[in-house]
């Protein structure tokens, strides 16, 4: 199948399987005339990845899914570690953006809103960090 039919049963955009493709997470398959050419498994592959990056795993890791996916002698121990790994990293993400979330909030209301050109939001982002 060609590139825009992988898309479709994929929910991949072309643009995306061209990028898979260039950092080697599915392989090149192209036809004598340099069209791309893609199986079943291929479009299994794709959805993998889609499902993987929904789940905002780095491609770094999306790599080490798809090896250890391909992998019949693999260790549920090794997908677990880069899962738990991810959880320890969106967690520590999610409470740097509480963070920042509270900091703006106080900000916002320590701020008039009047017509007052007087602005601690302002004020604060002035300040060098």
């Amino acid at each position: 199948m060609n590139i825009g039919e992988a898309a479709k049963l994929s929910g991949l955009s072309a643009k995306m399987i061209r990028h898979y493709e260039s950092l080697g997470l599915i392989p090149s398959r192209r036809l004598a005339n340099g069209y791309r050419n893609y199986a079943d498994a291929d479009v299994t592959t794709l959805r993998f990845i889609r499902h993987a990056r929904a789940l905002a795993f780095p491609l770094d890791d999306v790599g080490k899914l798809l090896a250890l996916w391909g992998d019949e002698k693999r260790c549920s121990a090794d997908v677990r570690r880069i899962a738990l790994d991810h959880v320890e990293a969106l967690e520590s993400k999610a409470q740097a953006m509480q963070a920042m979330a509270s900091s703006l909030r106080h900000l916002a209301a320590h701020c008039t809103g009047d017509d007052r050109p007087d602005c601690p939001i302002l004020n604060e982002l002035e300040k060098t960090l």
